[in-house]
């Protein structure tokens, strides 16, 4: 852990004698690969922290034979899930049109099914999430930016 901090002293060092428009450029490809990472987690239906997601609940009206959707297909698009960055921060966030849904889903909260339809409790389903996975690849995607 010591070792570690060490490392985030230095780098934090090296980033500051980048110019803005390079750091800018840095903090673009961290966000575009944070952003990857979290669409392939939502893909392969899967917490941040691996776990899998909670399988949607079965209705009696769902046909025989019938192949769904996986879900979130459409929200882990870049249409809806934005990467966005400066010169000191890397942002990955959803569009304002999808935020309330994956808010329900990330925290499992009650909303409607449809306007006039029944209030229903979501399960939780964490689409974004930072782990140890992530630390290292946004570390391995700032060195090999100072190393060229």
């Amino acid at each position: 852990m010591e070792n570690l901090k060490n490392i985030e002293f230095w780098l934090d060092d090296l980033l500051k004698q980048l110019s803005p428009p390079e750091r800018r450029k840095l903090m673009r490809d961290v966000a575009t690969e944070l952003r990857k990472q979290q669409q392939n987690n939502i893909a392969m239906q899967k917490n941040p922290d691996g776990t899998a997601f909670e399988p949607r609940k079965s209705s009696g009206r769902a046909k025989q034979g019938r192949v769904r959707r996986k879900m979130f297909s459409k929200l882990r698009t870049n249409r809806y899930m934005k990467a966005s960055a400066t010169a000191d921060s890397a942002e990955v966030k959803f569009d304002p049109r999808a935020v309330r849904i994956a808010r329900v889903h990330h925290y499992g909260l009650r909303d409607r099914v449809s306007k006039y339809g029944p209030e229903v409790t979501y399960a939780r389903r964490e689409l974004m999430g930072i782990t140890d996975v992530s630390e290292e690849m946004v570390r391995d995607i700032i060195l090999t930016h100072l190393s060229r």
